[in-house]
Protein backbone atom coordinates (compact mmCIF):
# COMPACT_ATOMS: atom_id res chain seq x y z
CA UNK A 1 0.00 0.00 0.00
CA UNK A 2 1.21 3.65 -0.31
CA UNK A 3 2.55 5.88 2.16
CA UNK A 4 1.05 8.89 1.18
CA UNK A 5 -2.59 10.02 1.11
CA UNK A 6 -3.06 10.25 -2.73
CA UNK A 7 -0.87 8.37 -5.66
CA UNK A 8 -1.50 12.52 -7.32
CA UNK A 9 -2.58 15.75 -6.17
CA UNK A 10 -3.37 18.68 -8.35
CA UNK A 11 -3.07 21.88 -7.25
CA UNK A 12 -5.74 24.21 -9.03
CA UNK A 13 -8.75 22.88 -10.98
CA UNK A 14 -8.82 24.69 -14.04
CA UNK A 15 -8.83 22.92 -17.88
CA UNK A 16 -5.10 21.61 -17.47
CA UNK A 17 -6.02 20.39 -13.58
CA UNK A 18 -9.08 18.84 -14.05
CA UNK A 19 -8.35 16.74 -17.13
CA UNK A 20 -5.13 15.69 -15.52
CA UNK A 21 -7.09 14.83 -12.22
CA UNK A 22 -9.98 12.52 -14.57
CA UNK A 23 -7.23 10.94 -16.46
CA UNK A 24 -5.00 9.62 -13.62
CA UNK A 25 -8.15 8.61 -11.95
CA UNK A 26 -9.23 6.47 -15.23
CA UNK A 27 -5.82 4.78 -14.84
CA UNK A 28 -6.37 3.62 -11.08
CA UNK A 29 -4.44 6.42 -9.19
CA UNK A 30 -5.73 7.77 -5.85
CA UNK A 31 -6.72 11.74 -7.17
CA UNK A 32 -7.09 14.48 -4.84
CA UNK A 33 -7.78 17.89 -5.73
CA UNK A 34 -7.61 21.36 -4.47
CA UNK A 35 -9.30 24.67 -5.51
CA UNK A 36 -9.67 28.25 -3.96
CA UNK A 37 -12.11 29.69 -5.63
CA UNK A 38 -14.44 27.78 -8.63
CA UNK A 39 -13.50 24.55 -9.99
CA UNK A 40 -13.15 25.15 -14.22
CA UNK A 41 -10.43 27.73 -13.84
CA UNK A 42 -9.81 30.71 -15.79
CA UNK A 43 -11.34 29.68 -19.14
CA UNK A 44 -15.03 28.01 -17.79
CA UNK A 45 -15.71 30.65 -15.10
CA UNK A 46 -13.86 33.98 -16.08
CA UNK A 47 -12.13 33.82 -19.35
CA UNK A 48 -12.36 32.72 -23.01
CA UNK A 49 -16.36 30.72 -21.90
CA UNK A 50 -18.07 33.52 -20.69
CA UNK A 51 -16.27 36.09 -22.99
CA UNK A 52 -17.43 33.86 -25.94
CA UNK A 53 -20.86 34.35 -25.13
CA UNK A 54 -20.53 38.18 -24.85
CA UNK A 55 -19.13 38.24 -28.77
CA UNK A 56 -21.74 36.41 -29.09
CA UNK A 57 -24.41 38.80 -27.79
CA UNK A 58 -22.40 41.52 -29.32
CA UNK A 59 -22.77 40.47 -32.81
CA UNK A 60 -26.50 40.96 -32.55
CA UNK A 61 -26.06 44.26 -32.78
CA UNK A 62 -24.97 44.38 -36.19
CA UNK A 63 -27.46 41.42 -37.39
CA UNK A 64 -30.36 43.26 -35.86
CA UNK A 65 -29.07 46.26 -38.57
CA UNK A 66 -28.06 43.89 -41.25
CA UNK A 67 -31.60 42.33 -41.15
CA UNK A 68 -33.80 45.27 -42.59
CA UNK A 69 -32.42 44.23 -46.18
CA UNK A 70 -32.87 40.37 -45.21
CA UNK A 71 -36.66 41.50 -45.69
CA UNK A 72 -36.71 41.77 -41.75
CA UNK A 73 -38.81 44.58 -39.53
CA UNK A 74 -37.54 44.46 -36.06
CA UNK A 75 -39.70 46.69 -33.89
CA UNK A 76 -38.22 48.22 -30.27
CA UNK A 77 -35.22 46.84 -30.27
CA UNK A 78 -33.17 47.29 -27.12
CA UNK A 79 -30.21 45.59 -25.65
CA UNK A 80 -30.05 44.74 -21.80
CA UNK A 81 -26.61 44.83 -20.55
CA UNK A 82 -28.04 43.11 -16.89
CA UNK A 83 -29.85 40.53 -18.57
CA UNK A 84 -27.11 39.26 -20.66
CA UNK A 85 -24.78 39.61 -17.62
CA UNK A 86 -26.93 37.01 -15.78
CA UNK A 87 -27.24 34.34 -18.53
CA UNK A 88 -23.90 34.57 -18.74
CA UNK A 89 -23.49 34.19 -14.76
CA UNK A 90 -26.21 31.21 -14.93
CA UNK A 91 -24.30 28.98 -18.02
CA UNK A 92 -21.07 29.74 -15.80
CA UNK A 93 -22.90 27.87 -13.02
CA UNK A 94 -24.16 25.22 -14.99
CA UNK A 95 -20.40 24.60 -16.17
CA UNK A 96 -18.97 24.36 -13.26
CA UNK A 97 -21.17 22.05 -11.81
CA UNK A 98 -20.41 19.73 -14.83
CA UNK A 99 -17.10 19.90 -14.14
CA UNK A 100 -17.46 18.68 -10.28
CA UNK A 101 -19.57 15.87 -11.69
CA UNK A 102 -17.00 15.03 -13.94
CA UNK A 103 -14.13 14.90 -10.88
CA UNK A 104 -16.55 13.11 -8.87
CA UNK A 105 -17.79 10.74 -10.96
CA UNK A 106 -14.25 9.64 -11.36
CA UNK A 107 -13.76 9.47 -7.82
CA UNK A 108 -11.54 12.49 -7.32
CA UNK A 109 -11.57 13.92 -3.98
CA UNK A 110 -12.29 17.97 -4.28
CA UNK A 111 -10.63 19.81 -1.93
CA UNK A 112 -12.36 23.33 -2.01
CA UNK A 113 -9.95 25.54 -0.22
CA UNK A 114 -6.35 27.12 -1.37
CA UNK A 115 -3.58 24.45 -1.52
CA UNK A 116 0.50 25.11 -0.83
CA UNK A 117 3.40 23.44 -0.92
CA UNK A 118 4.80 22.23 2.26
CA UNK A 119 7.95 20.70 1.43
CA UNK A 120 9.15 17.10 0.63
CA UNK A 121 5.91 15.34 -0.77
CA UNK A 122 3.33 17.24 1.41
CA UNK A 123 0.64 19.78 0.65
CA UNK A 124 -0.91 22.67 2.98
CA UNK A 125 -4.69 23.15 2.75
CA UNK A 126 -5.56 26.46 4.11
CA UNK A 127 -8.63 24.49 6.26
CA UNK A 128 -5.99 23.30 8.13
CA UNK A 129 -5.01 20.18 7.25
CA UNK A 130 -2.66 18.89 5.12
CA UNK A 131 -2.29 15.46 3.06
CA UNK A 132 1.06 13.84 1.33
CA UNK A 133 1.09 12.60 -2.53
CA UNK A 134 3.57 10.62 -4.73
CA UNK A 135 3.29 13.16 -7.28
CA UNK A 136 1.90 16.78 -7.22
CA UNK A 137 0.58 18.83 -10.37
CA UNK A 138 0.77 22.80 -10.31
CA UNK A 139 -2.14 24.16 -12.32
CA UNK A 140 -2.82 27.48 -10.77
CA UNK A 141 -3.21 29.63 -13.76
CA UNK A 142 -2.30 32.88 -14.51
CA UNK A 143 -3.85 36.19 -13.66
CA UNK A 144 -4.38 39.39 -15.48
CA UNK A 145 -1.19 42.13 -14.63
CA UNK A 146 -2.25 45.55 -13.36
CA UNK A 147 0.98 48.28 -13.53
CA UNK A 148 1.70 50.09 -10.54
CA UNK A 149 0.44 53.24 -11.64
CA UNK A 150 -1.05 55.99 -9.31
CA UNK A 151 -4.83 55.09 -8.83
CA UNK A 152 -4.92 52.33 -10.95
CA UNK A 153 -5.22 49.75 -8.32
CA UNK A 154 -8.16 51.49 -6.55
CA UNK A 155 -9.74 52.70 -10.37
CA UNK A 156 -8.97 50.33 -13.13
CA UNK A 157 -10.55 46.64 -13.56
CA UNK A 158 -9.57 43.99 -15.66
CA UNK A 159 -11.51 41.60 -17.84
CA UNK A 160 -12.10 39.18 -14.53
CA UNK A 161 -14.26 41.96 -13.60
CA UNK A 162 -16.15 42.78 -16.56
CA UNK A 163 -18.55 39.92 -16.17
CA UNK A 164 -19.95 41.79 -12.64
CA UNK A 165 -20.76 45.42 -14.14
CA UNK A 166 -23.45 47.01 -12.98
CA UNK A 167 -24.08 48.88 -16.21
CA UNK A 168 -22.16 49.34 -19.28
CA UNK A 169 -20.04 52.11 -19.27
CA UNK A 170 -20.81 55.29 -22.18
CA UNK A 171 -16.54 55.94 -22.50
CA UNK A 172 -14.12 52.94 -22.10
CA UNK A 173 -10.34 52.97 -22.22
CA UNK A 174 -8.82 49.67 -22.57
CA UNK A 175 -5.32 49.64 -22.02
CA UNK A 176 -3.22 46.98 -24.22
CA UNK A 177 -3.03 45.54 -27.54
CA UNK A 178 -3.28 41.66 -27.22
CA UNK A 179 -6.10 39.78 -28.14
CA UNK A 180 -8.20 40.61 -24.80
CA UNK A 181 -7.68 43.88 -25.40
CA UNK A 182 -9.18 43.53 -28.73
CA UNK A 183 -11.79 41.53 -28.21
CA UNK A 184 -13.57 43.50 -25.71
CA UNK A 185 -12.91 46.21 -27.53
CA UNK A 186 -15.77 44.65 -30.31
CA UNK A 187 -17.48 44.13 -27.47
CA UNK A 188 -18.20 46.82 -25.77
CA UNK A 189 -18.64 48.72 -29.01
CA UNK A 190 -20.94 46.47 -30.09
CA UNK A 191 -22.65 47.15 -27.11
CA UNK A 192 -23.25 51.37 -27.39
CA UNK A 193 -19.79 52.17 -25.34
CA UNK A 194 -17.39 54.49 -26.76
CA UNK A 195 -14.11 52.89 -26.44
CA UNK A 196 -10.51 53.60 -26.82
CA UNK A 197 -7.73 51.51 -27.04
CA UNK A 198 -4.73 52.75 -25.92
CA UNK A 199 -0.99 50.81 -26.52
CA UNK A 200 2.56 51.72 -25.49
CA UNK A 201 3.98 50.49 -28.53
CA UNK A 202 2.48 51.27 -32.59
CA UNK A 203 1.53 47.64 -32.78
CA UNK A 204 -1.49 45.62 -32.33
CA UNK A 205 -1.73 41.53 -32.07
CA UNK A 206 2.10 41.40 -32.15
CA UNK A 207 2.65 37.66 -33.27
CA UNK A 208 -0.01 37.69 -35.60
CA UNK A 209 0.61 38.27 -39.54
CA UNK A 210 0.82 41.86 -40.10
CA UNK A 211 -2.03 41.94 -42.83
CA UNK A 212 -4.58 40.40 -40.78
CA UNK A 213 -3.74 42.81 -37.89
CA UNK A 214 -3.77 45.72 -39.94
CA UNK A 215 -7.37 44.74 -41.46
CA UNK A 216 -8.83 44.49 -37.66
CA UNK A 217 -7.58 47.95 -37.02
CA UNK A 218 -8.78 49.75 -40.16
CA UNK A 219 -12.12 47.94 -39.60
CA UNK A 220 -12.23 48.76 -36.64
CA UNK A 221 -11.11 52.53 -36.68
CA UNK A 222 -14.47 52.85 -39.58
CA UNK A 223 -16.76 51.46 -36.77
CA UNK A 224 -15.57 53.83 -34.58
CA UNK A 225 -13.33 52.25 -32.02
CA UNK A 226 -10.20 54.81 -30.85
CA UNK A 227 -6.58 53.83 -31.33
CA UNK A 228 -3.85 55.75 -28.73
CA UNK A 229 -0.25 54.55 -29.92
CA UNK A 230 2.93 54.91 -28.06
CA UNK A 231 0.89 56.01 -25.12
CA UNK A 232 0.51 55.04 -21.50
CA UNK A 233 -0.94 56.21 -18.64
CA UNK A 234 0.52 58.49 -15.92
CA UNK A 235 -2.40 58.66 -13.26
CA UNK A 236 -5.82 57.48 -12.93
CA UNK A 237 -7.80 59.93 -10.69
CA UNK A 238 -12.06 59.15 -9.64
CA UNK A 239 -13.68 62.36 -10.39
CA UNK A 240 -16.72 64.00 -8.12
CA UNK A 241 -19.54 62.24 -11.06
CA UNK A 242 -17.82 58.82 -10.77
CA UNK A 243 -15.80 59.40 -13.79
CA UNK A 244 -12.12 58.70 -14.36
CA UNK A 245 -9.34 61.47 -15.50
CA UNK A 246 -6.86 59.71 -16.82
CA UNK A 247 -3.40 61.67 -17.55
CA UNK A 248 -1.52 60.74 -20.37
CA UNK A 249 1.77 60.69 -21.25
CA UNK A 250 1.69 60.38 -25.26
CA UNK A 251 -1.81 61.45 -25.83
CA UNK A 252 -4.16 64.36 -24.53
CA UNK A 253 -5.52 63.09 -21.13
CA UNK A 254 -9.10 61.44 -21.23
CA UNK A 255 -12.27 61.58 -19.73
CA UNK A 256 -14.02 57.82 -19.23
CA UNK A 257 -16.40 56.22 -17.07
CA UNK A 258 -14.21 52.91 -17.20
CA UNK A 259 -10.69 51.90 -17.50
CA UNK A 260 -9.87 48.39 -18.46
CA UNK A 261 -6.41 46.52 -18.29
CA UNK A 262 -5.36 44.35 -20.61
CA UNK A 263 -1.58 43.81 -20.94
CA UNK A 264 -0.94 40.34 -19.88
CA UNK A 265 -1.32 38.17 -17.43
CA UNK A 266 1.30 36.69 -14.67
CA UNK A 267 1.61 33.21 -13.40
CA UNK A 268 0.30 32.66 -10.11
CA UNK A 269 2.87 31.20 -8.20
CA UNK A 270 2.72 33.63 -4.76
CA UNK A 271 2.35 32.06 -1.81
CA UNK A 272 2.76 29.09 -3.62
CA UNK A 273 5.46 27.53 -1.49
CA UNK A 274 7.88 27.11 -4.58
CA UNK A 275 10.93 27.96 -2.23
CA UNK A 276 10.60 25.22 -0.07
CA UNK A 277 11.44 23.16 -2.92
CA UNK A 278 13.83 25.00 -4.79
CA UNK A 279 11.27 24.96 -7.64
CA UNK A 280 12.82 26.95 -10.64
CA UNK A 281 11.08 29.56 -12.13
CA UNK A 282 11.61 31.95 -15.30
CA UNK A 283 11.95 36.15 -15.61
CA UNK A 284 8.44 36.75 -15.77
CA UNK A 285 8.06 34.14 -12.56
CA UNK A 286 6.97 31.14 -14.62
CA UNK A 287 7.86 27.46 -13.46
CA UNK A 288 10.28 25.94 -14.94
CA UNK A 289 9.25 22.57 -17.11
CA UNK A 290 10.97 19.92 -19.63
CA UNK A 291 8.90 18.43 -21.98
CA UNK A 292 6.92 15.93 -19.82
CA UNK A 293 5.87 18.98 -17.71
CA UNK A 294 8.42 18.02 -15.02
CA UNK A 295 9.83 20.62 -12.78
CA UNK A 296 13.56 20.34 -11.36
CA UNK A 297 12.22 18.69 -8.30
CA UNK A 298 11.28 15.36 -9.77
CA UNK A 299 7.69 14.36 -8.25
CA UNK A 300 6.39 18.08 -9.42
CA UNK A 301 4.70 18.90 -12.49
CA UNK A 302 3.13 22.05 -13.60
CA UNK A 303 1.15 23.03 -16.52
CA UNK A 304 -0.92 25.23 -18.27
CA UNK A 305 -0.52 29.10 -17.97
CA UNK A 306 1.42 29.15 -14.73
CA UNK A 307 4.45 27.54 -16.74
CA UNK A 308 4.01 30.58 -19.94
CA UNK A 309 4.50 28.45 -22.70
CA UNK A 310 1.78 28.48 -24.67
CA UNK A 311 -1.57 30.11 -22.95
CA UNK A 312 -4.37 28.26 -24.09
CA UNK A 313 -6.89 26.31 -22.96
CA UNK A 314 -6.62 23.29 -25.51
CA UNK A 315 -2.65 23.18 -24.55
CA UNK A 316 -3.08 22.91 -21.09
CA UNK A 317 -5.47 20.11 -21.39
CA UNK A 318 -3.27 18.54 -23.61
CA UNK A 319 -0.23 18.75 -21.02
CA UNK A 320 -2.54 17.85 -18.35
CA UNK A 321 -3.38 14.61 -19.95
CA UNK A 322 0.14 13.77 -21.06
CA UNK A 323 1.01 14.34 -17.26
CA UNK A 324 -1.40 11.93 -16.22
CA UNK A 325 -1.18 9.07 -19.08
CA UNK A 326 2.74 9.29 -18.52
CA UNK A 327 2.75 8.82 -14.31
CA UNK A 328 0.09 6.24 -14.47
CA UNK A 329 0.18 4.34 -17.82
CA UNK A 330 3.23 3.96 -18.51
CA UNK A 331 2.97 5.95 -22.00
CA UNK A 332 5.99 8.52 -22.86
CA UNK A 333 3.83 11.46 -24.23
CA UNK A 334 4.85 15.00 -25.02
CA UNK A 335 2.86 17.96 -26.12
CA UNK A 336 3.60 19.33 -30.04
CA UNK A 337 3.75 22.88 -29.92
CA UNK A 338 4.20 23.28 -33.68
CA UNK A 339 1.44 24.66 -35.71
CA UNK A 340 -0.96 25.82 -32.45
CA UNK A 341 -3.88 27.17 -33.89
CA UNK A 342 -5.45 29.99 -32.50
CA UNK A 343 -8.14 33.02 -32.73
CA UNK A 344 -8.82 36.38 -31.81
CA UNK A 345 -12.99 36.56 -31.25
CA UNK A 346 -12.78 40.79 -32.40
CA UNK A 347 -15.27 42.24 -34.47
CA UNK A 348 -14.40 40.42 -37.16
CA UNK A 349 -12.27 37.51 -35.57
CA UNK A 350 -9.07 36.59 -37.08
CA UNK A 351 -8.15 33.28 -36.79
CA UNK A 352 -3.87 32.07 -37.76
CA UNK A 353 -2.09 28.58 -37.49
CA UNK A 354 1.81 28.07 -38.56
CA UNK A 355 3.94 30.87 -39.88
CA UNK A 356 3.34 34.39 -40.43
CA UNK A 357 4.37 35.89 -44.29
CA UNK A 358 7.28 37.66 -42.14
CA UNK A 359 8.30 34.10 -39.96
CA UNK A 360 8.46 32.11 -43.06
CA UNK A 361 10.63 34.48 -45.02
CA UNK A 362 12.68 35.31 -42.07
CA UNK A 363 13.11 30.99 -41.28
CA UNK A 364 12.88 29.81 -45.02
CA UNK A 365 15.57 32.56 -46.10
CA UNK A 366 12.16 34.14 -48.42
CA UNK A 367 11.79 31.11 -50.50
CA UNK A 368 8.05 31.40 -49.96
CA UNK A 369 5.00 31.81 -52.05
CA UNK A 370 1.73 33.68 -50.67
CA UNK A 371 -1.44 33.77 -51.73
CA UNK A 372 -4.48 35.77 -50.58
CA UNK A 373 -7.83 36.59 -51.31
CA UNK A 374 -9.64 39.88 -50.51
CA UNK A 375 -13.07 39.39 -50.69
CA UNK A 376 -16.40 40.99 -49.39
CA UNK A 377 -18.60 37.96 -47.84
CA UNK A 378 -22.01 37.51 -49.39
CA UNK A 379 -24.02 38.53 -47.06
CA UNK A 380 -22.19 41.99 -46.34
CA UNK A 381 -22.49 42.58 -49.51
CA UNK A 382 -26.51 42.06 -49.83
CA UNK A 383 -26.21 43.89 -46.09
CA UNK A 384 -24.54 47.16 -47.82
CA UNK A 385 -21.79 46.51 -45.48
CA UNK A 386 -18.41 47.68 -46.90
CA UNK A 387 -16.32 45.20 -44.13
CA UNK A 388 -13.84 42.72 -46.72
CA UNK A 389 -12.36 39.65 -45.47
CA UNK A 390 -8.84 38.73 -46.24
CA UNK A 391 -7.46 35.16 -46.04
CA UNK A 392 -4.04 34.17 -47.02
CA UNK A 393 -1.96 31.08 -47.28
CA UNK A 394 1.99 31.03 -47.32
CA UNK A 395 3.84 28.30 -48.35
CA UNK A 396 7.52 26.66 -48.77
CA UNK A 397 8.59 27.94 -52.36
CA UNK A 398 10.82 24.69 -52.72
CA UNK A 399 8.26 22.06 -51.31
CA UNK A 400 4.52 23.53 -52.03
CA UNK A 401 4.15 22.71 -48.38
CA UNK A 402 1.52 24.85 -46.74
CA UNK A 403 3.24 26.89 -43.90
CA UNK A 404 0.50 28.89 -42.98
CA UNK A 405 -3.20 30.06 -43.17
CA UNK A 406 -4.26 33.28 -41.78
CA UNK A 407 -7.67 34.51 -41.84
CA UNK A 408 -9.80 37.62 -40.87
CA UNK A 409 -13.68 37.48 -41.35
CA UNK A 410 -16.72 36.26 -40.29
CA UNK A 411 -16.81 32.81 -38.66
CA UNK A 412 -12.93 32.55 -39.47
CA UNK A 413 -11.73 30.59 -36.01
CA UNK A 414 -14.88 27.85 -37.00
CA UNK A 415 -12.93 27.64 -41.01
CA UNK A 416 -9.63 27.65 -39.32
CA UNK A 417 -10.20 24.33 -37.09
CA UNK A 418 -10.16 22.51 -40.51
CA UNK A 419 -7.58 24.16 -42.08
CA UNK A 420 -5.15 23.73 -39.39
CA UNK A 421 -5.65 19.96 -39.85
CA UNK A 422 -3.99 20.47 -43.37
CA UNK A 423 -1.10 22.44 -42.08
CA UNK A 424 -0.47 20.26 -39.01
CA UNK A 425 -0.62 16.94 -41.77
CA UNK A 426 1.90 18.90 -44.19
CA UNK A 427 -0.17 19.09 -46.81
CA UNK A 428 0.79 21.01 -50.20
CA UNK A 429 -0.64 24.18 -51.38
CA UNK A 430 -1.28 21.34 -54.75
CA UNK A 431 -3.74 19.72 -52.42
CA UNK A 432 -5.75 22.43 -51.57
CA UNK A 433 -5.75 23.30 -55.41
CA UNK A 434 -7.30 19.59 -56.20
CA UNK A 435 -9.93 20.27 -53.37
CA UNK A 436 -13.35 21.27 -54.95
CA UNK A 437 -14.70 24.30 -53.27
CA UNK A 438 -17.91 24.16 -51.75
CA UNK A 439 -19.71 26.87 -53.35
CA UNK A 440 -20.89 29.31 -51.82
CA UNK A 441 -19.05 29.46 -48.87
CA UNK A 442 -16.79 31.63 -47.81
CA UNK A 443 -14.25 29.01 -46.96
CA UNK A 444 -14.09 27.85 -51.02
CA UNK A 445 -11.58 30.70 -51.05
CA UNK A 446 -8.68 28.35 -49.52
CA UNK A 447 -8.85 26.27 -52.29
CA UNK A 448 -9.65 29.05 -55.03
CA UNK A 449 -6.54 30.93 -54.26
CA UNK A 450 -3.97 30.91 -57.39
Amino acid sequence: MSSYDYDFFVIGAGSGGVRAARIAASHGAKVGIAEEYRVGGTCVIRGCVPKKLLVYGAHFAEDLEDCVRFGWDVEGKAFDWAKLRDSVAHEVDRLEGLYRDTLGNNDVTVHDCRATLAGGHEVALSDGTSVTAKYILIAVGARPHVPDIEGCAEHAIVSNDVFKLDALPKRIAIAGGGYIANEFAGIFHQFGSKVTIVQRSDTILRGYDEQMRDRLMQISMTKGIDFKFNSHFKKVEKQEDGSLHLTMDGCEDMEVDALLFATGRLPNIEGLGLDKLGIETGERGAIKVDEYSRTNVDHIYAVGDVTDRIQLTPVAIREGHAVADNLFDGQDRTVDYECVPSAVFSHPPIASVGMTESEARNKLGGSIKVYTSDFRAMKNVLAGRNERSLYKIVTDANTDRVVGIHMIGPEAPEIMQAAAVAVKAGLKKADFDNTVALHPTMSEELVLMR
